[in-house]
């Protein structure tokens, strides 16, 4: 390779970054930008959806692993868009709007369906080697508890009408 390239290649990429990468006002580049995202993911949220993200996202505790193509899956079910991020916001993002016991039934149906697929697989892998029946009958009953838990949050959610009056205070 020709210094002379080099050379060319790195004056073209210093223009580059001159040019499109962000400057304070002295010209020095700004760090920790924010993603423009991030401001949506600070908006607030139903009061479940902490509940909701600290039980279903943490294995130990729900019996399964919800991935981040998982989730992308169950808003396109539900003809929601999402971007691929960090699960907790994509959770929050999901079901930042929720307004209706209806909708949000059919989000939960739609979980309960990745859920139950992944039990599925833990009793094929039990019976297939049996001596990994006890670790997977854990995982089966934590799962089952979840889809309980989703059940509840329905129960507990009151519907927000668009014509509702805020509460006075």
């Amino acid at each position: 390779m020709n210094p002379h390239d080099l050379d060319d290649l790195k004056a073209e990429f210093d223009k580059f970054v001159r040019e499109k990468c962000s400057t304070d006002e002295s010209g020095n580049p700004v760090e920790n930008e924010r993603d423009a995202g991030d401001a949506v993911d600070d908006e607030p949220v139903p009061a479940f959806v902490d509940e909701l993200e600290n039980k279903l996202l943490a294995p130990a505790l729900s019996g399964v692993y919800l991935s981040r193509i998982d989730i992308k899956r169950i808003s396109q079910a539900l003809d929601e868009s999402l971007p691929i991020k960090e699960r907790k916001k994509m959770v929050k993002a999901l079901f930042r709007h929720t307004n209706s016991k209806a909708w949000l039934r059919g989000a939960f149906d739609e979980i309960n369906n990745h859920i139950n697929g992944r039990i599925l697989i833990y009793r094929e892998l039990s019976e297939t080697f049996p001596a990994t029946a006890p670790i997977f009958s854990e995982h089966i009953a934590k799962a089952e508890k979840t889809k309980k838990m989703f059940d509840q949050i329905v129960d507990d959610f009151e519907e927000i009408e668009p014509t509702d009056e805020p509460m006075m205070v």
